[in-house]
């Protein structure tokens, strides 16, 4: 009894895909050795020093593989690492945390890396509240991405066109073109991008491209499903698989010691949704956030609750850092994300989270 569905699109034909560097040998060949010296590594330093460790190890291999009876096919093996670690002090008033997400296994050192979360663990003790309001902040990337992430889900041109995005244009249409960010701030796309390569096709086997999504602060690009690019009569592109967003030379640290006064946050977590016209999120800070005094760590502040948009926040920005690859804790990109320090970061309220 159902209608036909006037949005149906057949199978796309086939399709030429030129490979992408998704497979790592040194992360196919990680073994239970291989895991077992992670943990090592990763608890025996914080037990030494009256620390808990906490954390994952997710690796693995694969392929990826599609078909149609339009004659497409597409094949290519891949692999996967992620590390995330958190470290507690024993009487649980002080929290840090580590994550990396590689390419290569190669390129991981545990042992080195714990040292980042230990030391937040530590030093998060003792932690002052600070009124909530605005503030200058940095972000390391991994609190950056989750916002940035969640953002991208609203770049569809469809919602746009439809009224129901942050890309909408009044009186219809949608923002394709126009300046909506801080002119610094640029984003593409590239499947062959040698640190964070991804799939070359999208789950409709459309062939992905390099391309660009936000350029010089303008919008570049819009996803255009095949059903809404044949009505609007544009072209259809694949969904990108990673985001690549540029910045400067700058590490976290550097960009802490060029900062007068702000807040250096660690994480963003349980990022939620406000308002999708504006892209207003909510969501907490966690294992570590500092107040920052004369370019200096001055002591840890308490948690705070914040609202803010990243359209707003990338309009916001002072200085970018050096983008390092993320993985956002609810998005399917991969991600080269700078440290960002920000103006008028809006925290509404503390958290009793450590």
């Amino acid at each position: 009894l159902a209608p036909e569905n006037p949005e149906f699109m057949p199978a796309i034909g086939k399709q030429t895909y030129r490979p992408s560097p998704t497979f790592s040998e040194s992360t196919a060949a990680i073994d239970p050795a291989f895991r077992a010296k992670v943990a090592a590594d990763s608890i025996a330093p914080c037990r030494g020093n009256g620390l808990i460790a906490a954390g994952f190890l997710e690796d693995g291999q694969g392929f990826y593989a599609t078909a149609n009876s339009n004659g497409n096919f597409g094949y290519q093996r891949t692999t996967n690492f992620d590390y995330t670690c958190t470290v507690r002090t024993e009487d649980g008033r002080g929290s840090g945390w580590v994550g990396r997400n590689l390419k290569d296994a190669a390129d991981f050192k545990a042992d080195q890396d714990i040292r980042i979360a230990m030391r937040k663990a530590t030093e998060s003790q003792e932690a002052k509240a600070l009124e909530p309001g605005k503030y200058t902040v940095i972000l390391e990337p991994a609190a950056a991405a989750g916002l940035i992430s969640f953002m991208m889900n609203f770049f569809s041109a469809r919602s746009a066109d439809e009224g129901r995005s942050f890309l909408s244009k009044k009186g219809g249409g949608n923002k394709l073109g126009e300046q909506v960010y801080d002119p610094r701030v640029n984003m593409h796309a590239d499947p062959w991008h040698p640190d964070a390569p991804v799939l070359p096709w999208d789950n409709e086997g459309m062939p992905r491209e390099r391309i660009a999504i936000i350029e010089n602060g303008k919008v570049a690009n819009l996803d255009y499903s095949r059903f809404w690019a044949q009505k609007q009569a544009k072209t259809a592109k694949a969904t990108p698989g990673n985001l690549l967003m540029s910045g400067g030379e700058k590490s976290t640290a550097e960009l802490v010691r060029g900062t007068q006064k702000g807040i250096l946050v660690t994480r963003t977590w349980y990022i939620r949704m406000v308002d999708p016209q504006t892209v207003l999120l909510t969501g907490l800070t966690r294992d570590g956030t500092f107040y920052i005094e004369n370019g200096q760590i001055k002591h840890p502040v308490k948690n705070f609750r914040f609202n803010e948009s990243p359209v707003i926040m990338l309009n916001n920005i002072e200085e970018l850092g050096k983008p390092v690859r993320v993985a956002g804790d609810e998005s399917n990109f991969v991600m080269m994300i700078p440290p960002m320090k920000l103006r008028d970061f809006t925290f509404t309220s503390l958290s009793d989270a450590v």
